[in-house]
């Protein structure tokens, strides 16, 4: 298992997609920080631009080098080895790949410019964001044969947790605004890996006050230690279960 995970690693970390990832996001983070006077301020830019490209490029990357990697697990499948072990190494290849990719574009500069609590928690949570859609890009991968519609429908999954579900919870709220629906927004929260991200750093940084009431809802649970503490453990699970999903349908998969 071991060799097959450093294989996956150093195949990917030669990418130059992958490394042109990484540079992006460097450039990114250094002008972000340097072209503004507070270091807050430019972590609040870097939110919107981790919580769109991450997810992006983690499923797509993923989906695409499962598919051009069928040869290659086709050959592994042959061999002696449980699929359970072929499979969990080239999860745990991307997933390490796409974090590390992570950490040096984005998680470097925001420790040298703001290594507070806040910076903290949005390295914390890019790097499971970049675990959590490289398990979703896998389980789209191994359900569509097809390499276009696999693509298509990690597309479609990005649009759905970037835009579409955020327009889904705005027209609950307009057509039920005359209902209070504060604390059920917080258990739909749970149901988008990049919401809850987002308002895991935005209460860290304390502008939970100019969301009104909500906002105080969102403070008074995601802003305790149990909250916290569930909140993690619900990215965590954003993660597994989608990986458990890939597995079992790869166990039964015919390549």
């Amino acid at each position: 298992m071991k060799k097959i995970i450093k294989y996956v690693i150093i195949d990917i970390l030669r990418n130059k997609i992958m490394l042109c990832y990484t540079a992006f996001l460097l450039v990114i983070s250094l002008s972000i920080f340097n072209l503004e006077d507070n270091t807050a301020k430019g972590l609040l830019s870097l939110l919107n631009i981790i919580l769109i490209i991450v997810p992006l490029v983690s499923l797509l990357f993923a989906a695409i080098y499962v598919y051009n990697s069928s040869e290659f697990l086709e050959l592994l499948v042959s061999q002696p080895l449980k699929r359970k072990t072929i499979w969990l190494s080239l999860f745990c290849g991307l997933a390490i790949s796409m974090s590390f990719a992570f950490f040096i574009g984005a998680g470097i500069p925001i420790l040298i410019y703001q290594a507070s609590a806040t910076g903290i928690t949005m390295l914390f949570t890019g790097l499971l964001l970049s675990i959590i859609f490289v398990a979703i890009a896998m389980l789209a991968a191994v359900i569509a044969r097809d390499k276009a519609k696999g693509i298509g429908l990690v597309i479609l999954l990005w649009l759905y947790f970037s835009i579409i579900f955020d327009g889904l919870l705005l027209f609950i709220l307009f057509q039920f605004a005359d209902y209070p629906l504060e604390k059920l927004m917080v258990g739909l929260t749970a149901l988008n890996p990049i919401d809850l991200s987002r308002v895991l750093i935005l209460l860290q940084m304390d502008v939970s006050a100019m969301m009104g009431y909500t906002g105080a809802i969102f403070k008074d649970f995601f802003g305790t230690n149990i909250g916290f503490a569930v909140s993690v453990f619900v990215l965590i699970s954003w993660a597994v279960f989608p990986a458990w999903l890939s597995l079992k349908k790869f166990n039964h998969k015919d390549l």
